[in-house]
């Protein structure tokens, strides 16, 4: 009769009516002949064999595993390919990273929505199957895939991203302001971003994004390069503005990511009891050593200075751009000297031609990096830090790593990435199945 299932027998006295209600049983994915890379360790495993059900590993075996299997069922023959965690990306922006700005600020909602799902679609069948989302009108978008609605990778949102005025989240022209109370500008009232300048107004924005789902709470604490108004070295919110921020979210269990480059804005976002810093480019010795003293996490993207259209060569735009560029590299062997928690992400903007370079921007890491250690950054270190959300975590469960019990995002990659990682800069080509929630999206076998 195809899958087994539970028959529920309910008798209805008098009538003689009989109702059926069918449990089918768990899906079962069997990988058969897969050499692992667990998601930590610098080398694989010899052939394994591997059992998915539901959204489960269930099993990891040296021999043949035993299984009742029914047509619903499905048995992948790897012949020695390499089974790994799915890719976590620890920096997006799904609701921005495949539009262009005159679109997004100036086009329908509706078609902005539209175009982050086929974002979302296309992050997932280039092996990313969780990202955390750096700021953003993501809730919806989320809530479609969580319900099998759309395909896309699990996501962590931020919810919109909290400015001071002039902020980095700032997006008026100088014609909208001085704005009167409570006149909103339009990527507030869509949820790009919320400004608010002083600590009760700061708690107000925290606990409007809790209140929508938010998973982190993501605020600006210096300048940055595509913001209008802000230099690259202003500090921006004070003390008790961002630790204001910081108690709203511990209230709920969870942590504050800040956008912020130099020492200024990183060491007084420390002393508010921020727990991650995103970017840091600028960053000198001794405000890496205190991140590694308190044990902060160092969310870093390997900015290269890489011609950008949205920044011709001599605007201001791309002067700051060059200098963070500049400062990527000592920042990213500051962290590596005082073991600062690493994790790795895109913050990819405005740009479909550079959302599809997403795999090449972890392949870049092989500069400072070994290929297990790039692959252990997107895996189960970024994993980590996603799990810092604690009960606001959506997606209960082990990420990144390939071991029993674990959540089932799986890739089966043609070739050994440890060897060669140049191999997840071709996803269509070399990654031939790819899992989410013991769900497959892709199989070219």
């Amino acid at each position: 009769m195809g899958r087994p299932f539970i028959i529920v027998l309910i008798l209805c006295s008098g009538l003689g009516l009989f109702s059926f209600t069918s449990v089918a049983a768990e899906p079962v994915t069997l990988f058969k002949n897969v050499r692992i890379f667990d998601g930590k360790s610098a080398s694989l495993t010899p052939a394994r064999q591997v059992l998915v059900r539901g959204n489960r590993i269930e099993q990891i075996a040296v021999g043949e595993i035993t299984v009742e299997l029914s047509e619903y069922d499905t048995v992948i023959e790897g012949v020695g390919r390499t089974l790994m965690p799915g890719l976590i990306d620890s920096h997006v922006h799904l609701t921005m990273s495949d539009i262009s700005i005159p679109r997004l600020m100036t086009g329908d909602a509706n078609y902005a929505t539209l175009v982050s799902a086929k974002a979302a679609e296309r992050m997932l069948l280039r092996g990313f199957t969780s990202a955390r989302d750096a700021s953003g009108p993501v809730f919806g978008l989320k809530q479609a895939i969580d319900e099998g609605l759309l395909p896309g990778p699990r996501i962590w949102p931020s919810g919109a991203m909290i400015s001071q005025t002039a902020g980095h989240g700032d997006f008026r022209t100088l014609h909208d302001i001085p704005a009167a109370e409570n006149d909103l500008h339009s990527t507030e009232r869509l949820g790009y971003a919320a400004i608010a300048d002083g600590q009760a107004d700061v708690l107000r924005r925290v606990r409007e994004q809790l209140m929508q789902g938010a998973s982190q709470i993501k605020l600006s604490a210096g300048g940055g390069v595509s913001s209008f108004y802000d230099p690259i070295d202003v500090a921006q919110y004070t003390e008790p503005e961002l630790r204001a921020a910081v108690e709203a979210a511990e209230a709920w269990g969870t942590y504050v990511m800040v956008h912020a480059y130099t020492p200024k804005a990183i060491k007084t976002a420390i002393q508010a009891g921020v727990k991650n810093i995103e970017h840091g480019q600028l960053a000198n010795e001794e405000a890496i050593r205190l991140m590694a003293e308190k044990g902060i996490w160092l969310g870093i993207q390997p900015f290269l200075g890489d011609p950008d259209p949205h920044f011709p060569e001599g605007s201001a735009g791309y002067l700051k751009k060059q200098m963070v560029a500049t400062g990527t590299d000592n920042a990213i062997k500051l962290a590596k000297k005082h073991k600062v928690k690493l994790a790795w992400g895109t913050d990819i903007l405005f740009s479909a031609h550079e959302a599809k370079a997403q795999n090449d921007r972890l392949a870049v890491m092989q500069r400072w990096f070994k290929p297990s250690e790039v692959l252990r950054l997107a895996t189960s270190t970024n994993a980590e830090l996603l799990a810092l959300s604690g009960p606001r975590n959506p997606y209960p469960g082990k990420l990144g790593v390939v071991e029993e019990g674990a959540l089932a995002d799986l890739l089966l990659v043609d070739g050994n990435p440890l060897e060669n990682i140049e191999l997840i800069k071709n996803p269509e080509r070399n990654f031939v199945v790819i899992m989410k929630d013991g769900r497959i999206y892709k199989n070219n076998l």
